[in-house]
């Protein structure tokens, strides 16, 4: 499915049956898809500049910090930030490692106004098997889709 249209409607749905106030819950290949077809969608990475550096960050998004390495304390200019950067009236989709920072992140985002706030669950690298590695479950890298180092 590539329509846009499609997608987000779909990941409405999932909102409500899950009880969620933001606007929807997207897996990365729909995220994906919103992206390439959507020009008033973008990408915001809350993940750490650590995390980025040494797992890697899709090209064209735009990165606020939830919270800070080491020790991952609070960003607490995140929402000041997002209202700098981030136009109300655009499709915002969060992006984390697994699908947690980003979720509170669309949850801050409805609340300060942000109509169209999802959250990308699975995250960029996904949830951890039993030897706690990552990327081999699910998640944007998981999927194949485009990131850099």
């Amino acid at each position: 499915m590539d329509n846009p249209s499609q997608i987000l409607e779909l990941a409405h749905e999932r909102a409500k049956q899950n009880q969620i106030a933001y606007a929807g819950l997207l897996t990365p290949q729909e995220t994906f898809a919103v992206l390439q077809n959507n020009p008033e969608a973008i990408l915001v990475d809350v993940r750490s500049r650590a995390e980025l550096e040494l797992v890697g960050r899709v090209p064209q998004s735009t990165h606020i910090e939830w919270a800070f390495y080491p020790g991952m304390v609070a960003n607490p200019d995140f929402a000041t930030q997002l209202q700098a950067n981030i136009d109300k009236g655009l499709t915002v989709i969060f992006m984390c490692r697994t699908g947690g920072r980003s979720h509170n992140a669309a949850v801050l985002a409805q609340q300060l106004g942000y109509q169209k706030a999802y959250n990308m669950v699975e995250g960029f690298e996904g949830e951890a098997n039993s030897l706690k590695q990552r990327t081999l479950i699910n998640g944007w890298r998981h999927a194949g889709l485009p990131w850099t180092n």
